[in-house]
């Protein structure tokens, strides 16, 4: 199984290129399934959460190529609307096939989904929005079986609590649906957007584009000719190479990246001491490691994301004071909090709330337990003394591209090794 050792204590230097947002590439991905055409993504990171949902589709009869790093996808020899647990068990995002599959083929299973083990993360809201679009849905033996007969029609839909997977799954679920569907309290994020945005360009009039209320003009069951599609930026990996050059310090420019996305994590990085140069689709980060204490409360977009709140938690290991991190989208996630205290840092725990004190931090043996929390053990390695060494980063190759590769470039001393 393969580690990361990290010897701590180099600067960072040059430029790095970011990659497509595996976060828009999934849902992406699944709106092939509503295509009459070969659909072309661009820009799609070559990650595993992209991969596992690559294999399910062909698993299903879709066909795919790689051509010059574009991913060319056909879905129009679908032979089976199973997604068995062999593969979903791998990846929460499978759930995203759901909608699309029902809304195309009127019937469906889907096995109960995987992927990190933060919380309890149930797509009950995903359910119970198809069922008033109506689908009837049961689940038995571990798969959610759906089936709509005569299609799904439009309806109004109120989520009680913001999802972003589940606004995708039924924005998508939508755009063939017979009449007008209505969403309340839609996620706003921008990978959100550019499924909207898609959708849009295909002729499926969406109304409310990057707000909480969306009004999607149903197709009525007519599949679409999707135009080509180029990914957007990964504004979590942004945000953790960002963080990197906090950390250690240095100067390091991020290139093809959307500031506009980064806006809160930009804030609380300037908040701890860091500078920055912004570009249309550049940002210039100037560090000297110096860091000052943080307030976060982790919200849905335009707040702070929690996806980046394990990577700040890395940063107030080191900061000249005491951080806290208030985590209020998910339980169970400061799992990474007991890996970095083995590294010397100083975190207590209260529920959803972390308070962290500054000190120096010391290279250990950690363990990665999820994606994000794998990417804050190494930003805490670039600046511990000594050697560090994650294990288990099967979960970093979840969702960063070369990420080793990429800190190499910029100078951190990080090698992979096999065990």
């Amino acid at each position: 199984m393969d580690y990361l050792e990290i010897k701590g204590g180099k600067k960072l230097f040059g430029s790095v290129y970011i990659s497509g947002a595996k976060n828009a590439a999934l849902p992406l991905i699944a709106m092939s399934i509503l295509a009459k055409n070969d659909v072309v993504i661009r820009n799609i990171p070559q990650v595993a959460d992209i991969k596992t949902l690559i294999k399910l589709l062909q698993n299903l009869g879709a066909v795919y190529k790689f051509e010059n790093l574009d991913l060319v996808i056909n879905t129009t020899t679908i032979n089976s609307t199973k997604a068995t647990y062999d593969i979903v068990r791998k990846m929460r995002a499978s759930i995203l096939v759901l909608g699309p599959l029902l809304a195309r083929f009127g019937h469906c299973e889907v096995s109960l989904p995987g992927g990190c083990a933060i919380g309890a993360r149930p797509i009950d809201l995903h359910l119970s929005a198809l069922e008033k679009m109506g689908a009837n849905i049961e689940i038995k033996d571990g798969y959610v079986i759906a089936r709509a007969k005569d299609g799904l029609k439009g309806a109004n839909i109120i989520f009680d609590k913001i999802t972003v997977t589940g606004t995708e799954n039924i924005v998508m679920a939508a755009a063939l649906a017979r009449g007008t569907t209505k969403i309340l309290n839609a996620a706003k994020e921008p990978e959100v957007v550019q499924v909207c945005q898609i959708l849009n360009d295909s002729g499926i009039k969406i109304e409310g584009i990057g707000t909480n209320e969306l009004t999607i003009y149903g197709g009525g069951g007519e599949l679409l000719n999707l135009n080509k599609i180029c990914v957007i930026p990964d504004r979590i990996e942004a945000g953790t190479y960002l963080c990197a050059a906090a950390i250690a310090g240095g100067e390091i420019t991020l290139k093809q990246v959307e500031p506009n996305h980064l806006v809160s994590v930009l804030g609380k990085l300037s908040d701890m001491g860091v500078n920055f140069e912004l570009g249309d689709k550049s940002i210039k980060v100037i560090s000297n490691a110096k860091l000052s204490p943080v307030q976060i409360i982790t919200t849905e977009f335009p707040g702070f994301p929690t996806d980046m709140q394990a990577q700040f938690m890395a940063l107030a290991c080191v900061a000249n004071g005491v951080s806290t991190i208030d985590e209020r989208l998910f339980e169970n996630r400061f799992m990474h909090a007991s890996e970095l205290n083995r590294m010397g840092a100083d975190i207590k725990l209260n529920g959803h709330i972390a308070t962290v004190s500054g000190v120096s931090l010391n290279g250990a043996d950690v363990m990665a337990t999820d994606l994000r929390a794998s990417s804050a053990l190494v930003l805490a390695a670039l600046v511990a003394n000594g050697t560090t060494r994650v294990h288990r980063i099967y979960h970093l190759d979840r969702g960063y591209e070369n990420l080793e590769i990429k800190l190499q470039s910029l100078g951190a001393d990080i090698k992979r090794l096999s065990e």
